[in-house]
């Protein structure tokens, strides 16, 4: 009989956050800690909800791990890179190819059409459009149920659709990791589904690594798991 050496890869980790903390108003007598030493760690292809009443800290906790803001203390690496010690360049080159967004309202210029919207994150990378951004923009659109509709202005497409187009940008670059700030809280039951749906094949096929903040505990139970954050604090 002999022994099974054999050794199982850690899984790779996206994000991982130590100690974060976030005041606002630093030095003030207002001054306000929203997050209170946060510790956690994502790994690549988790589908990750985060939950907690209103003013708990999620949307700071999601624009943090985005980069769209810094933490006052702590260590941050996204994608293997210590983040903290970036200038806001390497932040928005590290932000632009790891990182995909899908908000609450879509955030989509609706005098473009929804192809062009799709298009907009690939425009970083080069000073034209060129034929495979289009097509790789297509068959986003594609991916998405919207074929159709690529062509029309964003501005003459229901809420849904929209925001099926949101999703489609957030992917454009094949980011390794999609945050979610309430994409489904505007929606329909049927439409929330639909994008919840979206993002969680997208998850599944790529191996993409999805935080996602709900306020909805059905949705939140259809996730690998959930961050519970209240008053600044992960607590489950």
């Amino acid at each position: 009989m002999f022994a099974n050496n054999a050794t199982v890869a850690a899984p790779e980790v996206v994000v991982q956050l130590t100690g974060v903390r976030k005041s606002f108003n630093v030095g003030l007598p207002i001054e306000t800690e929203v997050l209170q030493g946060i510790d956690l760690t994502l790994h690549k292809g988790e589908f990750c909800a985060v939950m907690g009443p209103s003013g708990s800290g999620k949307s700071t906790l999601l624009n943090i791990v985005g980069l769209l803001d810094r933490p006052t203390a702590g260590a941050l690496q996204v994608c293997g890179e210590e983040t903290t010690r970036l200038d806001d360049h390497a932040l928005t080159r590290l932000r632009g190819h790891n990182i995909g967004f899908v908000f609450q309202y879509h955030h989509l210029i609706t005098a473009f059409t929804a192809l062009e919207n799709v298009m907009i994150p690939m425009l970083g990378a080069a000073e034209f459009p060129n034929q495979a951004m289009r097509e790789r923009a297509a068959a986003l659109i594609e991916s998405v149920g919207l074929t159709t509709w690529q062509n029309n202005l964003a501005g003459n497409m229901s809420g849904g659709q929209q925001q099926r187009v949101a999703v489609a940008r957030a992917l454009a670059m094949n980011p390794a990791l999609l945050l979610a700030d309430e994409p489904t809280g505007n929606l329909d039951t049927k439409s929330a589904d639909t994008v919840f749906e979206l993002l969680r094949r997208f998850n599944r096929e790529h191996g993409t690594t999805v935080l996602f903040v709900t306020h909805n505990a059905a949705l939140a139970g259809r996730c690998d798991k959930t961050i519970e954050v209240v008053d600044g604090m992960v607590t489950g």
